[in-house]
Protein backbone atom coordinates (compact mmCIF):
# COMPACT_ATOMS: atom_id res chain seq x y z
CA UNK A 1 0.00 0.00 0.00
CA UNK A 2 2.85 2.32 0.48
CA UNK A 3 4.16 1.61 -2.29
CA UNK A 4 1.00 2.19 -4.38
CA UNK A 5 0.65 5.72 -2.36
CA UNK A 6 4.57 6.67 -4.04
CA UNK A 7 3.93 5.69 -7.00
CA UNK A 8 0.58 7.65 -7.31
CA UNK A 9 2.17 10.90 -6.01
CA UNK A 10 3.99 11.86 -8.90
CA UNK A 11 0.89 11.13 -11.08
CA UNK A 12 -1.36 13.59 -8.87
CA UNK A 13 1.80 16.81 -9.05
CA UNK A 14 1.75 15.61 -13.19
CA UNK A 15 -1.95 15.83 -13.63
CA UNK A 16 -1.58 19.63 -10.89
CA UNK A 17 1.07 20.76 -13.64
CA UNK A 18 -0.70 20.10 -16.45
CA UNK A 19 -4.02 21.35 -15.09
CA UNK A 20 -2.13 24.82 -13.76
CA UNK A 21 -1.45 25.78 -18.03
CA UNK A 22 -5.30 26.15 -18.70
CA UNK A 23 -6.08 28.29 -15.60
CA UNK A 24 -3.05 30.27 -16.45
CA UNK A 25 -4.11 31.35 -19.32
CA UNK A 26 -7.62 31.76 -18.15
CA UNK A 27 -7.04 34.34 -15.95
CA UNK A 28 -4.38 35.83 -18.32
CA UNK A 29 -7.25 36.45 -20.30
CA UNK A 30 -10.02 37.82 -18.08
CA UNK A 31 -7.42 40.39 -17.35
CA UNK A 32 -6.52 41.38 -20.42
CA UNK A 33 -10.35 41.93 -21.23
CA UNK A 34 -10.73 43.78 -17.99
CA UNK A 35 -7.93 45.72 -19.10
CA UNK A 36 -9.86 46.52 -22.63
CA UNK A 37 -12.90 46.99 -21.30
CA UNK A 38 -11.72 49.83 -19.37
CA UNK A 39 -9.43 51.60 -22.21
CA UNK A 40 -12.95 51.12 -24.14
CA UNK A 41 -15.04 52.92 -22.33
CA UNK A 42 -12.46 55.27 -21.82
CA UNK A 43 -11.98 55.84 -25.62
CA UNK A 44 -16.26 56.03 -26.23
CA UNK A 45 -16.41 58.72 -23.20
CA UNK A 46 -13.23 61.03 -24.62
CA UNK A 47 -14.25 60.52 -28.27
CA UNK A 48 -18.17 60.44 -28.52
CA UNK A 49 -19.29 61.44 -25.38
CA UNK A 50 -17.44 64.31 -23.62
CA UNK A 51 -14.51 65.06 -26.26
CA UNK A 52 -12.48 67.58 -24.56
CA UNK A 53 -9.08 69.05 -24.81
CA UNK A 54 -9.00 67.80 -21.15
CA UNK A 55 -9.81 64.61 -21.57
CA UNK A 56 -8.01 63.02 -24.03
CA UNK A 57 -8.49 59.90 -25.84
CA UNK A 58 -6.26 56.91 -24.68
CA UNK A 59 -4.73 56.42 -28.32
CA UNK A 60 -3.26 59.97 -26.89
CA UNK A 61 -1.83 58.94 -23.49
CA UNK A 62 -0.02 55.79 -25.06
CA UNK A 63 1.88 57.85 -27.41
CA UNK A 64 2.57 59.85 -24.82
CA UNK A 65 3.65 56.99 -22.71
CA UNK A 66 5.70 55.31 -25.89
CA UNK A 67 7.79 58.80 -26.36
CA UNK A 68 7.98 59.04 -22.64
CA UNK A 69 9.70 55.30 -22.75
CA UNK A 70 12.00 55.91 -26.10
CA UNK A 71 13.85 59.19 -24.48
CA UNK A 72 14.06 57.28 -21.49
CA UNK A 73 12.71 60.13 -19.36
CA UNK A 74 9.84 57.18 -18.39
CA UNK A 75 12.33 55.07 -16.42
CA UNK A 76 13.73 57.62 -14.32
CA UNK A 77 10.87 58.42 -12.83
CA UNK A 78 10.18 54.47 -12.09
CA UNK A 79 13.46 54.41 -10.64
CA UNK A 80 12.85 57.09 -8.27
CA UNK A 81 9.52 56.34 -7.25
CA UNK A 82 9.93 52.58 -6.54
CA UNK A 83 13.20 53.25 -4.56
CA UNK A 84 11.12 55.47 -2.28
CA UNK A 85 8.45 53.40 -1.71
CA UNK A 86 10.17 50.39 -1.08
CA UNK A 87 12.68 52.39 1.33
CA UNK A 88 10.08 52.95 2.91
CA UNK A 89 7.88 50.31 2.56
CA UNK A 90 10.73 47.97 4.28
CA UNK A 91 11.03 50.21 7.08
CA UNK A 92 7.97 50.58 7.98
CA UNK A 93 6.79 46.98 7.66
CA UNK A 94 10.00 46.40 9.87
CA UNK A 95 9.34 48.71 12.80
CA UNK A 96 5.63 48.33 12.26
CA UNK A 97 5.62 43.98 13.11
CA UNK A 98 8.59 44.52 15.79
CA UNK A 99 6.07 46.95 17.62
CA UNK A 100 2.85 44.62 16.99
CA UNK A 101 4.63 41.78 18.08
CA UNK A 102 5.76 43.59 21.38
CA UNK A 103 2.37 44.55 21.74
CA UNK A 104 0.57 40.96 21.12
CA UNK A 105 2.98 39.54 23.50
CA UNK A 106 3.25 42.32 26.16
CA UNK A 107 0.68 43.88 28.05
CA UNK A 108 2.38 46.78 29.11
CA UNK A 109 3.83 47.51 25.80
CA UNK A 110 0.52 47.07 24.71
CA UNK A 111 -0.98 49.64 27.02
CA UNK A 112 1.79 52.27 26.31
CA UNK A 113 1.62 52.36 22.42
CA UNK A 114 -1.41 52.25 22.13
CA UNK A 115 -2.83 55.01 22.33
CA UNK A 116 -0.34 56.44 19.97
CA UNK A 117 -1.30 54.01 17.50
CA UNK A 118 -4.97 55.03 17.89
CA UNK A 119 -4.59 58.70 17.36
CA UNK A 120 -1.61 58.74 14.43
CA UNK A 121 -3.65 56.44 12.01
CA UNK A 122 -6.45 59.00 12.11
CA UNK A 123 -3.99 61.55 10.42
CA UNK A 124 -3.54 60.97 6.59
CA UNK A 125 -0.46 61.18 5.24
CA UNK A 126 -1.10 64.48 3.21
CA UNK A 127 -1.52 65.92 6.53
CA UNK A 128 1.91 65.36 7.88
CA UNK A 129 3.59 66.65 4.55
CA UNK A 130 4.26 69.76 6.56
CA UNK A 131 5.65 67.81 9.37
CA UNK A 132 7.71 65.95 7.37
CA UNK A 133 9.09 69.68 5.52
CA UNK A 134 10.24 70.61 9.36
CA UNK A 135 11.70 67.63 10.52
CA UNK A 136 13.79 66.38 7.46
CA UNK A 137 13.68 69.16 4.60
CA UNK A 138 12.91 68.34 1.11
CA UNK A 139 15.25 65.90 0.76
CA UNK A 140 14.69 61.94 0.43
CA UNK A 141 14.39 61.87 4.23
CA UNK A 142 10.87 63.66 4.18
CA UNK A 143 9.41 61.26 1.06
CA UNK A 144 10.70 58.02 3.03
CA UNK A 145 9.39 59.22 6.29
CA UNK A 146 5.96 59.70 4.79
CA UNK A 147 5.46 56.24 2.91
CA UNK A 148 6.71 55.03 6.24
CA UNK A 149 4.17 56.97 8.18
CA UNK A 150 1.38 55.38 6.45
CA UNK A 151 2.58 52.01 6.41
CA UNK A 152 3.50 51.60 9.78
CA UNK A 153 0.08 51.56 11.82
CA UNK A 154 -1.69 49.21 9.48
CA UNK A 155 1.32 46.78 9.76
CA UNK A 156 1.06 46.68 13.45
CA UNK A 157 -2.66 46.35 14.21
CA UNK A 158 -2.38 43.53 11.85
CA UNK A 159 0.67 41.51 13.75
CA UNK A 160 -0.79 42.70 16.73
CA UNK A 161 -4.51 41.25 16.20
CA UNK A 162 -2.63 38.15 14.68
CA UNK A 163 -1.08 37.50 18.22
CA UNK A 164 -3.86 38.05 20.26
CA UNK A 165 -5.78 35.36 18.20
CA UNK A 166 -3.39 31.99 18.50
CA UNK A 167 -5.62 29.70 20.06
CA UNK A 168 -4.70 29.22 23.61
CA UNK A 169 -4.80 25.37 23.20
CA UNK A 170 -1.74 25.83 21.20
CA UNK A 171 0.38 27.76 23.56
CA UNK A 172 -0.69 25.34 26.47
CA UNK A 173 0.32 22.12 24.13
CA UNK A 174 3.73 23.90 23.54
CA UNK A 175 4.18 24.05 26.79
CA UNK A 176 2.78 20.71 27.95
CA UNK A 177 5.78 19.94 25.50
CA UNK A 178 8.31 21.79 27.85
CA UNK A 179 8.59 24.52 25.34
CA UNK A 180 10.24 27.25 26.78
CA UNK A 181 8.71 30.88 26.09
CA UNK A 182 11.67 31.60 23.49
CA UNK A 183 10.80 28.22 21.64
CA UNK A 184 7.14 29.40 22.03
CA UNK A 185 7.99 32.71 20.74
CA UNK A 186 9.47 31.81 17.66
CA UNK A 187 8.04 28.46 16.89
CA UNK A 188 4.17 29.04 17.83
CA UNK A 189 3.47 32.89 17.95
CA UNK A 190 5.55 33.81 14.92
CA UNK A 191 4.07 30.78 12.19
CA UNK A 192 0.68 31.86 13.85
CA UNK A 193 0.89 35.31 13.06
CA UNK A 194 2.47 35.37 9.73
CA UNK A 195 -1.06 35.46 7.87
CA UNK A 196 -2.12 38.60 9.41
CA UNK A 197 1.60 39.61 9.05
CA UNK A 198 1.48 39.62 5.58
CA UNK A 199 -2.19 40.43 4.89
CA UNK A 200 -1.48 43.71 6.64
CA UNK A 201 2.04 44.35 5.08
CA UNK A 202 0.29 43.95 1.44
CA UNK A 203 -2.64 46.94 2.66
CA UNK A 204 0.02 49.04 3.36
CA UNK A 205 1.60 48.56 0.37
CA UNK A 206 -1.71 49.95 -1.06
CA UNK A 207 -0.70 53.01 0.91
CA UNK A 208 2.59 53.28 -0.11
CA UNK A 209 1.85 53.81 -3.54
CA UNK A 210 -1.17 56.18 -2.77
CA UNK A 211 1.52 58.36 -0.29
CA UNK A 212 4.15 58.67 -3.16
CA UNK A 213 2.05 61.29 -5.46
CA UNK A 214 1.65 63.80 -2.53
CA UNK A 215 5.08 62.76 -1.02
CA UNK A 216 7.00 63.57 -4.40
CA UNK A 217 5.53 67.22 -4.37
CA UNK A 218 7.70 68.00 -1.96
CA UNK A 219 10.81 69.43 -4.39
CA UNK A 220 11.67 66.29 -6.08
CA UNK A 221 13.33 65.75 -9.16
CA UNK A 222 12.31 62.84 -10.21
CA UNK A 223 9.41 60.20 -9.49
CA UNK A 224 5.74 60.14 -10.71
CA UNK A 225 4.17 62.23 -8.26
CA UNK A 226 6.50 64.92 -9.86
CA UNK A 227 5.69 64.21 -13.01
CA UNK A 228 1.75 64.54 -12.31
CA UNK A 229 2.74 67.43 -10.23
CA UNK A 230 5.21 69.60 -13.26
CA UNK A 231 1.63 68.33 -16.03
CA UNK A 232 -0.38 69.92 -13.76
CA UNK A 233 1.27 73.05 -13.90
CA UNK A 234 1.73 73.41 -17.50
CA UNK A 235 -1.97 71.48 -18.51
CA UNK A 236 0.26 68.80 -19.90
CA UNK A 237 -3.44 66.68 -19.64
CA UNK A 238 -1.45 63.21 -21.41
CA UNK A 239 1.42 63.08 -19.09
CA UNK A 240 -1.77 63.07 -16.07
CA UNK A 241 -2.77 60.10 -17.41
CA UNK A 242 0.64 58.57 -18.58
CA UNK A 243 1.74 58.86 -14.55
CA UNK A 244 -1.56 57.23 -13.48
CA UNK A 245 -1.46 54.57 -15.78
CA UNK A 246 1.86 53.47 -14.67
CA UNK A 247 1.42 54.10 -11.06
CA UNK A 248 -1.51 51.90 -11.58
CA UNK A 249 0.46 49.08 -13.42
CA UNK A 250 3.45 49.54 -11.38
CA UNK A 251 1.49 48.98 -7.97
CA UNK A 252 -0.68 45.92 -9.82
CA UNK A 253 2.43 44.48 -11.01
CA UNK A 254 4.32 44.88 -7.48
CA UNK A 255 0.80 43.29 -5.52
CA UNK A 256 0.85 40.29 -7.70
CA UNK A 257 4.57 39.82 -7.07
CA UNK A 258 3.86 39.82 -3.43
CA UNK A 259 1.16 37.36 -3.55
CA UNK A 260 3.03 35.21 -5.06
CA UNK A 261 6.48 35.21 -3.30
CA UNK A 262 3.72 34.90 -0.39
CA UNK A 263 2.50 31.77 -1.16
CA UNK A 264 5.82 30.52 -2.44
CA UNK A 265 8.04 31.01 0.82
CA UNK A 266 5.18 31.30 3.47
CA UNK A 267 2.37 28.78 2.28
CA UNK A 268 2.75 26.33 5.17
CA UNK A 269 1.81 28.53 7.59
CA UNK A 270 -1.75 29.27 6.34
CA UNK A 271 -0.98 32.22 4.22
CA UNK A 272 -4.02 32.39 1.42
CA UNK A 273 -3.50 36.10 0.38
Amino acid sequence: MAMGSVEQAPMFSRGRRAGAKPWLRRDATVYLLSFLTIFTIWHVMATYVSPSVLFSPPLSALRRLLQMMATGELFVHINASMQRIAVGFVCGSVLGVLIGLLMGNIRLVKLFFEPYVNFFRFIPGIAMITVAVIWFGIGEGSKVFLIMYTTIFIVIINTMIGVLSIPQNKIRAAQCLGASQRQIFWHVSIPATMPYVLTGMRLAMANSFATIVSAEMLGADAGIGTVIWQARLFMQVDDVYVALIVLGILGFATDRLFVILAQRYAGRYGVVI
